[in-house]
């Protein structure tokens, strides 16, 4: 039956027929291996064209000269050698009737001088860019007519390829850098009015159309609203969206609002939990609506139905949905097949995007299958031999994790958690209203859980015999951990966890030092919810910068409340000991770099430094377990299918492993993965 889903419907894009109208922007996950897209790249998209995508874009973005280097992970266009290699990945997606596109690019500022083969920075004008530092040279003359080849030279390249098109990136990088008044103060023809600063693009425009011909698609994904009072504004960037149109040069327009070259920048362009959903897409609905050209969009339009609105409003031609299929690769057949409720949700955590800006590849917070497809399975296969009885302690994400894998592979589940609900420390951290999202975490687990006859006993704290009167013959010891505030040399049982103030079950004081010896959420959650409190909030932490294992795009709402509130960041400080003098704690810092302390009286201090692993349960069962809780972990490692868990003791009754926090403090993606590879075979 054809669909009138708006989503599924498909779209003609000039021979290109997309099957529907949901696509993956050009981004970096940064799994390439010297600049080429090889196994795990491919993998990767091949995953969403198997998904039911219409169209995947690769990149974010390939760069076209050796000048602009690699900032994180990307594509090297420049390359000849990157043909047979993209053709493949396009092969393979075509199979599964998916369209492949690349975006290209000279980074212009967007990149560091030191990297690579060490070229300076090139840009319109020497204007430093905040968030990658670099002091750039002004590009000459015979600078653009290199660059102008190159960009020609990768075209090509893309075309030999057999993509199905290109896309031209001009947002924070070279092209756009002549737009905008805040980074071309140049004095020459490329300066001045919308037509000279619009030169040197319409004239990369010519020189690709000339290269690939008249039938390649070829598009432009362009800032029209810098959305800063230095920046392009809103007019001019719609004009020159109409002005590209015009001439001819394009096949479609893939709108974004915003500036990039600092952190709070692209929060606004590309936003985190906790902001705006789809703050853009009117905007770009708006420029669709001037142009009548065809317009993709892709800013956080993280849930099905406010794309299905994007395309039956007429906002957008295509969607991208890009986070969201970091999640999940096969939102298109999910939807194509009445299975919207299983879609795991994006919860806008973008740990993935993080992770790329700080030098890392893209790993979706609770899907840890997304980058690893060579061994890890999105879709679990039910096995193929008995069914076991598996006991897993704790509903926090490990525990329901490897209660869904275990179940959908068939066996009969049973999960004991002494909480009256389950969530474990994603509960906890989404308690914050900011954070709220999380909780879908939680929820998809246990929907899927529920489908798959698990069966949970909430409010039971598990002891060894509770276990063993179920007769189990696989063990998962989820427990988590508690918060571990005894890093603290003195006074320590004076001061307050993270976990308390995040619970609410302690309120915050008036004036509160919050000691930050983790580096992630928890601690400043609770600087947050304190400040919120209209406490006076000092955040300390012996690190040189506050929270480095948060990216940047999270730092972002964390500092815009804390300017607002006047809350005191002191780095390279750590907390000594506790000391109370009548109504008031006095707290001695030092530091690592000299022995000289001093006092700071408060009337609360928040200690977060992780939890140590609550393993009692586990120390119990050990004894009677058939692998004496060990793990193959080359086996775990290779990934091919061998049994984790060696058999160390021939009279055991079951296989015991624990997960999560129950080893040790980690994060919510290490806490899934672990169970998914220790579970995926059984």
């Amino acid at each position: 039956m054809t669909s009138t889903d708006p989503l599924l419907q498909p779209y003609r894009l000039k021979h290109l027929e997309l099957r529907n109208r949901l696509m993956s922007s050009a981004h970096e996950p940064a799994y390439s291996h010297e600049g080429l897209p090889k196994e795990r790249y491919r993998l990767y998209h091949a995953e969403r064209a198997r998904g039911g995508i219409a169209l995947t874009m690769t990149a974010g973005s390939a760069v076209v000269s050796p000048d602009s280097p690699a900032a994180f992970g990307n594509l090297h266009a420049y390359k000849d050698e990157i043909v047979p290699w993209l053709k493949e990945l396009a092969d393979d997606c075509h199979s599964h009737g998916a369209a492949v596109m690349i975006q290209l690019t000279h980074l212009g500022r967007r990149t560091g001088w030191n990297k690579a083969d060490w070229l300076p920075v090139l840009a319109p004008s020497p204007t430093r860019e905040a968030a990658h530092r670099a002091f750039p040279k002004e590009a000459e003359d015979w600078d653009l007519e290199r660059i102008l080849k190159d960009y020609a030279d990768a075209a090509e390249r893309m075309r030999a390829a057999g993509l199905d098109g290109i896309e031209i990136e001009a947002y924070g990088h070279l092209l756009d850098g002549f737009w905008s008044p805040a980074t071309n103060r140049r004095e020459d023809h490329h300066n001045g009015s919308l037509d000279n600063r619009l030169r040197f693009t319409r004239t990369v425009l010519d020189a690709i159309r000339k290269r690939v011909g008249p039938d390649f698609i070829v598009g432009i994904r362009m800032v029209a609203d810098e959305a800063f009072d230095k920046g392009l504004t809103r007019e001019e960037g719609v004009e020159i969206a109409r002005r590209l149109v015009a001439d001819g040069r394009i096949d479609f327009l893939n709108l974004i609002r915003g500036h990039i070259d600092t952190d709070a920048g692209l929060a606004d362009v590309i936003p985190v939990q906790g902001m705006r959903s789809a703050p853009h897409l009117d905007f770009a609905g708006e420029v669709r609506d001037a142009t009548k050209f065809p317009v993709f969009h892709a800013a956080r339009i993280s849930d099905v139905a406010t794309a299905r609105h994007a395309i039956a409003e007429g906002k957008l031609d295509m969607v991208g949905m890009t986070r969201a299929h970091i999640a999940d690769p096969h939102i298109a057949r999910k939807v194509a097949e009445r299975r919207e409720h299983e879609i795991r949700p994006c919860v806008g955590a973008t740990y993935c995007l993080d992770r790329i800006y700080e030098g890392h590849e893209a790993l979706c917070v609770h899907n840890a299958a997304t980058g690893r497809e060579a061994t890890m399975p999105h879709v679990i296969a039910r096995g193929d031999g008995p069914a076991r009885r598996v006991v897993v302690v704790g509903a926090g994400p490990a525990g329901l994790e490897a209660a869904r894998v275990t179940a959908e592979r068939g066996h009969d589940v049973t999960v004991l958690e002494a909480a009256p609900q389950a969530g474990g420390q994603v509960r906890l951290a989404a308690q914050s209203p900011r954070r709220r999202e999380l909780i879908g975490i939680i929820d998809w687990r246990l929907a899927a859980c529920e489908a798959a006859g698990v069966v949970f006993r909430f409010n039971t704290w598990a002891e060894a015999a509770d276990v063993l009167d179920l007769a189990p013959d696989v063990v998962l010891i989820a427990t988590g951990g508690l918060p571990d505030t005894e890093v603290v040399e003195t006074g320590a049982e004076l001061a307050v966890s993270s976990w308390d103030i995040l619970s609410g079950d302690v309120t915050p004081a008036r004036r509160v030092l919050v000691f930050d010896d983790n580096g992630g959420h928890p601690g400043m959650q609770a600087a947050e919810v304190a400040a919120n409190a209209g406490a006076e909030v000092e955040i300390v932490t012996p690190e040189r910068f506050f929270a480095p294992e948060m990216g940047g795009l999270n730092h972002v709402p964390y500092a815009r409340l804390f300017q607002e509130r006047d809350v005191r960041i002191t780095i390279n400080t750590r907390l000594s000991g506790i000391a109370r003098d009548g109504n008031e704690l006095v707290a001695t810092l030092g530091s690592d770099y000299s022995p000289h302390t001093h006092d700071r009286r408060v009337d609360q201090v928040v200690v977060e430094h992780g939890t140590l692993p609550l393993d009692d349960l586990y120390k119990a069962l050990k004894p009677a377990s058939r692998n004496h809780g060990a793990i193959d972990w080359p086996a775990v490692i290779a990934a091919k299918g061998a049994s984790p868990f060696p058999r160390t003791n021939p009279d055991g009754e079951f296989l015991l492993a624990r997960i999560g926090d129950a080893v040790s403090s980690r994060n919510i993606h290490a806490a899934i993965y672990e169970a998914l590879r220790l579970t995926k075979d059984l």
